[in-house]
């Protein structure tokens, strides 16, 4: 099934505020989601792979040292092409382009130093125009199908759906019972099977259980769960999520080796 292009404008909720205290190394230094594998940010991987599927219309809530993130799409072009400055008429000559990113639209939006996930996605609520709409982390990245997680998402009516995959336990639990999520349960002490792995999708009517300061894996997707509206769509290939220094250089090494998994964009 094709989408639409209804669909197609769906927009893509990139939550980038966090202060990344366990990548402190690198986060004294910028906010997480600019942290380079190769010579882009993850948070430009991110949003790669969701173009791939031809959704270009992102919303980034922005936090910690969110101006730097303000400054890398400003200076976006002059980032990514050849160019030559005629300092005396102060113009500029482009010489061609070199990057892809042209269809992209890309709203910045201030939600906060300290807010936390559930508050930064209810502070962005005046930018949804549609029925339904995507989110996810800026720190985490995969092999996902992104028009069959929103088919999914359509198919079964609830309100919220998020991705589920299984890598080894430091995160949230999900109990799942066929493709509904029963309980969740953030970062336990003995997690397995499915955890929360980002890339969802929300019925606007998520908002009615989000309030501007809270985190979305607290109580909304909690009562979510205990509502019979949370569905996982199970993705059983490639997951990352830099979370730790570690994880970085697994990321880096993936790269630079060839063998990045979620580079879906050039098969």
């Amino acid at each position: 099934m094709e989408m639409g292009n209804e669909l197609k404008r769906c927009k893509v909720v990139i939550l980038a505020g966090g202060l990344g205290m366990r990548l402190r190394e690198e986060t004294e230094l910028r906010p997480k989601p600019m942290i380079l594998i190769g010579n882009k940010p993850i948070l430009w991987h991110i949003m790669k792979i969701y173009s791939s599927h031809g959704f270009n219309d992102f919303i980034i809530c922005l936090g910690y040292k969110g101006e730097m993130i303000k400054n890398y799409f400003l200076n976006y072009e002059v980032l990514n092409s050849d160019f030559t400055i005629h300092l005396g008429s102060r113009s500029i000559t482009w010489h061609g382009s070199h990057y892809d990113e042209h269809d992209w639209s890309v709203t910045l939006v201030d939600t906060g130093l300290s807010t936390l996930t559930g508050g930064r996605l209810k502070r962005i609520e005046k930018y949804i125009d549609s029925d339904n709409f995507m989110a996810t982390y800026g720190d985490g990245i995969a092999s996902i199908n992104i028009n069959k997680l929103l088919q999914f998402h359509l198919a079964h009516g609830k309100v919220a759906t998020l991705s589920g995959v299984r890598p080894a336990g430091r995160f949230g639990h999900l109990s799942v019972v066929g493709n509904e999520v029963c309980q969740f349960e953030e970062k336990p002490r003995a997690a397995g099977g499915w955890i929360n792995g980002g890339f969802f999708v929300f019925n606007r009517r998520v908002f009615d259980y989000l309030d501007d300061v809270g985190a979305l894996e607290e109580t909304p997707l909690r009562q979510l769960a205990q509502d019979h509206e949370l569905a996982i769509y199970k993705h059983h290939g490639h997951w990352r999520c830099m979370d730790t220094y570690r994880d970085m250089v697994t990321l880096q090494e993936e790269w630079d080796s060839g063998n990045a998994g979620w580079k879906i964009w050039e098969r």
